[in-house]
């Protein structure tokens, strides 16, 4: 009979090589082919959103009209690191406001750049001591005289556009806003499609 296993000169048994595993099945390979694309776009996703862009939904009416309740807003972060603001830049902030109305976000518009001296007179708002001219306002400012102050350097003073009485917690009640509590710029509406624009 012949022997199952070879001998080797020295009469000891060479034992053949041990059968080789089965590899991964077919839609094993392939589930964990996803998984892996998965959690790279998981990553992608939260790193962009840290780091680049992020969506917001406006909340009540302080800046109509030119946003309203429920539009979704591109935010621009990476302008924080690579950019600067401007003037009319709307921007989403951290709110700077203590006590119970106190909100986590709100979304305003800067008016007064570091070094800016501002004041409201008859419903007028006057930069530098000129009248600055609001194209996106549909109303004077309702809410009383204000000022003058003049705005401390790496802060910015922000309005919400509406300008009806009470109608918009801003940097008349909560003064100028540190640059760091400002989270990014609202570079356009998303949603709903109808509304679609660049800010």
């Amino acid at each position: 009979m012949r022997q199952q296993a070879e001998q080797t000169a020295s009469g000891r048994r060479r034992n053949s090589s041990p059968a080789p595993k089965p590899g991964m099945s077919g839609w094993r390979k392939e589930l964990w082919d996803w998984s892996k694309a998965l959690i790279v776009a998981v990553i992608i996703v939260l790193l962009l959103r840290a780091f680049v862009f992020q969506l917001s939904t406006v909340k009540k009416i302080s800046m109509e009209p030119t946003l309203h309740e429920n539009e979704w807003l591109f935010i621009n972060k990476i302008v924080m690191e690579f950019g600067s603001l401007e003037r009319g830049d709307v921007v989403i902030l951290k709110d700077p406001s203590k006590g119970p109305d106190r909100k986590e976000y709100l979304v305003k518009r800067i008016v007064g750049m570091p070094g800016d001296k501002l004041e409201i007179r008859k419903g007028e708002l006057y930069i530098n001591g000129e009248l600055k001219v609001e194209s996106y306002t549909d109303v004077k400012i309702e809410d009383g005289d204000f000022g003058p102050t003049t705005v401390s350097p790496g802060h910015y003073f922000v309005l919400g556009d509406n300008r009806h009485q009470s109608a918009s917690k801003d940097s008349r009640a909560f003064k100028e806003v540190p640059e760091d509590r400002i989270k990014g710029r609202a570079d356009m509406i998303i949603w709903p499609i109808s509304r679609w624009t660049k800010l």
